[in-house]
């Protein structure tokens, strides 16, 4: 699978449940803007047939090679970022994983007993990344014991293995060429962004500012029958600041990052 198929196949996917992304998109290019994506990112869990070892060799079968890794002590979190080999204009990628053996005995419990159902080979080909729950579906007691300890967890439990959000690339914008501009577009527009550390994550001074929507919300059974409405995905905006060297910086930043999570949070 080449990257152009792959991340054709993701955003399929990824609109079904986050229609805003495509809304917004629309909005972008009816005003004669080229969309391009900045980078795309995925959840797991890790010691799991799904953890993020298992899955990076799907990134290395399309050409993507690891150039940076995080660490999200609150959140119980580990990250690397890739970028591919060959083709620098080609959409960058996050992979975090949870450390399930960080949280509190109860959630551990529930997650384990969702990775069980795992199948040991379930990562054979790139389309693991828009997989999407590869157990049952959990009950609406254990998804608020995991909320209440991670949302990062009750997301994954519920909504699986996918792309959990898309970024548009303020740098190929012409109309709105900052992420001020970005963000009043939207309000105007009546989306709800991510507040958490203010609007704006990040800054010029290191060279990445990063806003987001809150993410959409879908209409959920879970597996006692009961119903609620839960945070699916959500669509982010980049802008890479020039570095000293004259290069744009490419990577990402740990705080920025750790606030942009919060997108999910109910």
């Amino acid at each position: 699978m080449n990257p152009t198929d792959f991340f054709a196949s993701l955003w399929k996917t990824y609109i079904q449940v986050t229609p805003q992304a495509e809304r917004i998109q629309q909005l972008f290019e009816q005003q004669g803007e080229t969309v391009l994506n900045d980078h795309v990112a995925f959840r797991t869990f890790s010691d799991s047939p799904i953890s993020l070892d298992k899955l990076e060799a799907q990134l290395h079968n399309i050409g993507y090679q690891a150039y940076g890794a995080f660490r999200f002590e609150n959140k119980h979190l580990k990250a690397r970022c890739y970028k591919h080999v060959s083709d620098a204009d080609a959409p960058k990628i996050f992979l975090s994983e949870l450390l399930v053996n960080e949280l509190p005995q109860d959630c551990q419990d529930i997650l384990q007993s969702l990775i069980k159902q795992i199948p040991q080979d379930a990562v054979k080909t790139p389309a693991i990344f828009w997989a999407g729950k590869l157990w049952e579906t959990p009950t609406q007691a254990d998804y608020q014991t995991l909320s209440q300890h991670s949302e990062y967890a009750a997301w994954l439990a519920t909504m699986g293995l996918q792309a959990n959000h898309f970024t548009v690339s303020i740098n190929h914008l012409k109309k709105y060429p900052s992420i001020d501009q970005v963000n009043q577009l939207l309000v105007n527009e009546g989306y709800a962004l991510n507040n958490v550390g203010g609007l704006v994550k990040g800054s010029a001074d290191v060279f990445l500012e990063q806003s987001s929507t809150m993410a959409d919300k879908i209409h959920f059974t879970f597996a006692d029958g009961s119903q609620a409405q839960i945070p699916s995905c959500f669509y982010e905006f980049a802008k890479r600041h020039e570095q000293p060297n004259g290069k744009l910086f490419d990577s990402f930043i740990e705080g920025n990052a750790d606030k942009i999570f919060d997108s999910t949070n109910r």
